[in-house]
């Protein structure tokens, strides 16, 4: 039935999504705050990067190694009460202004660490990837609710028709745990959840006109067709499913030409190029959709998010076996392209109104899970995170895990305060933004809010 017109993922391919449903898309519908940031992009190390070996400098358990001592920890494993040190593997430096110490694994990032404002206290309600994916991108442990991005573009509407408020880049390995329940819009319409873009080929499968009809035959075919939908939409009071889906058609078609354009690296510099690591085989996937990131924020997308890690235990952070290896390959992969990302937004004068937030689900454990090898368990107990750009101050670092990293000490955040932060630097009221369902006024935070972190960073 549908021709010319590209047998596109109906439900989450909307950027001008259900007017019927919430009223104008493009008109903001949070409290307004004054807005720091204009777009996020969420670099997600799926799996949990250790925190101890990354940006968390434990000098205290240098020469610990293989040692058992008394340590509460709760991971994959279960409760435990004692268990053997793995001091940090990689040597860590100071950088910047600040003094920053950060490890050897990511020195392209260390070079950033004054624009970056590190959190070393978060927490997580869930040791297991699953649910604590879900929480991390939705605020609930509980699949069926909208993910941050969902927030982000039902708050504050669209500036671009053309193309979707909500990106979302899969590792080249595959997606995550759950897959587009990560991603999803929840009860809110259909039309709020990410979209799946690719970084070379057609940004978004099916999207190519196959039957090769010309412009005015699909604007034709497409007019006849939203006529028939929007008479049936017209006898019910609401079905808010099939008002995305007469809309994503329409994104559809102005997509065609639009999405095309946005991933042209072609027309990017070599210089341009080198500084996300595209010209070196390890670091031109990932770089490729940092890259692709920055040209997304500049034709107006809301909110990308960019995966590091697949499904497989072998594909991502997920570190219970060789820890110098897991970690040497994601961060090797990843490192280059972050700071790229970093550099390239500031010199063209887009950092500032652009939040960057890097982080996995949780963290991992100062101890071995395993009585051989160097793999650390799940932590949820204290981790890091790290946000730069978007009004964010950078060169500081805030709260505090004990002396080996096992547990948050110090100003313990959990996942809804990044969440309010996000929001708040985003110029939406975190404890004001709701979505009325199943007679309560839902939030991203929770009925109870919650405080941002922004006190301390920004």
């Amino acid at each position: 039935m549908m021709g010319g017109i590209p047998a596109l993922a109906l439900s989450g391919m909307l950027a001008s999504e259900s007017r019927a449903a919430s009223g104008n898309p493009l008109s903001p519908k949070g409290s307004a705050l004054v807005p720091k940031a204009k777009s996020v992009i969420f670099l997600f190390m799926y799996g949990g990067p250790s925190h101890i070996d990354t940006f968390d400098y434990k000098p205290n358990m240098i020469g610990m190694d293989g040692k058992t001592i008394e340590v509460k920890t709760f991971g994959r494993g279960g409760h435990k009460n004692q268990g053997r040190i793995v001091e940090p593997r990689w040597k860590f430096k100071q950088y910047g202004e600040c003094g920053k110490y950060v490890s050897d694994l990511f020195p392209n990032v260390a070079q950033c660490v004054d624009d970056i404002a590190f959190i070393h206290s978060m927490t997580a309600d869930s040791p297991i990837h699953g649910s604590a994916m879900l929480m991390m991108n939705s605020g609930s442990l509980v699949s069926g609710k909208p993910s941050l991005g969902s927030w982000v573009n039902y708050g504050l509407g669209s500036v671009n028709e053309n193309l979707p408020g909500y990106v979302v880049m899969l590792d080249q390995s595959g997606g995550p745990i759950s897959g587009a329940k990560n991603w999803t819009s929840g009860y809110m319409p259909a039309g709020y959840q990410g979209v799946v873009f690719r970084s070379q080929g057609s940004p978004i499968l099916n999207l190519q006109n196959l039957n090769k009809m010309t412009v005015p035959e699909q604007r034709t075919l497409l007019d006849s067709l939203n006529h028939l939908n929007q008479g049936h939409a017209d006898e019910r009071i609401d079905n808010s499913n099939l008002a995305a889906r007469i809309a994503s058609y329409e994104l559809a078609y102005r997509m065609q030409a639009t999405a095309p354009e946005a991933i042209e690296l072609e027309n990017e510099s070599a210089a341009t190029k080198a500084m996300y690591g595209i010209d070196q085989p390890q670091t031109e996937a990932f770089g490729k959709k940092c890259l692709l990131a920055r040209r997304l924020v500049e034709r107006g997308v809301r909110f990308i998010q960019i995966y590091s890690g697949g499904a497989h235990n072998d594909d991502n952070w997920d570190a219970h076996g060789d820890l110098e290896n897991n970690h040497n390959h994601h961060a090797g992969q990843t490192d280059k392209a972050i700071a790229g990302l970093i550099k390239d937004l500031k010199q063209r004068g887009l950092l500032d109104e652009t939040l960057i937030v890097w982080g996995g689900e949780f963290g991992r454990q100062p101890t071995a899970e395993y009585e051989k090898g160097s793999g650390r368990d799940h932590n949820a107990y204290g981790f890091t995170m790290w946000m730069a750009g978007g009004g964010i101050k950078g060169g500081v670092s805030v709260g505090q895990t004990d002396e080996l990293g096992s547990q948050a000490v110090m100003d313990r955040f959990k996942v809804k305060n990044l969440h309010a932060t996000v929001l708040q630097q985003m110029g939406l009221d975190p404890n004001a933004l709701s979505y009325f369902y199943n007679g309560l006024d839902q939030k991203l935070v929770g009925v109870e809010g919650a405080d941002p972190i922004i006190k301390a960073i920004a």
